[in-house]
């Protein structure tokens, strides 16, 4: 019974721990040696992409915000209550 307690332990022993991290370095090293890595044409153009969408994004939501804003605003002041 105590042999079957020790293996499901939630912690493992530290001799284990060790090589279990050490596996797990060796493999990153070896898959992050697989990976294709963008050139700087490629990272300037992707990042004028992502700030040109922001752009257009936030204005668009600006527009939003004030269309929704004004017309809250002219129903309140149509049928709301009157400061």
């Amino acid at each position: 019974m105590e042999a079957a307690e020790k293996n499901n332990s939630v912690v493992p022993a530290p001799k284990r721990w060790w090589l279990t991290t050490r596996e797990f370095l060796r493999e990153t090293q070896g898959e992050m040696k697989k990976v294709t890595w963008p050139g700087k044409n490629e990272v300037v153009g992707t990042t004028g992409v992502v700030i040109a969408t922001t752009i257009v994004f936030a204005i668009f939501l600006w527009a939003c915000d004030e269309a929704f804003g004004r017309s809250v605003l002219w129903l309140l002041q149509r049928f709301g209550a009157r400061a």
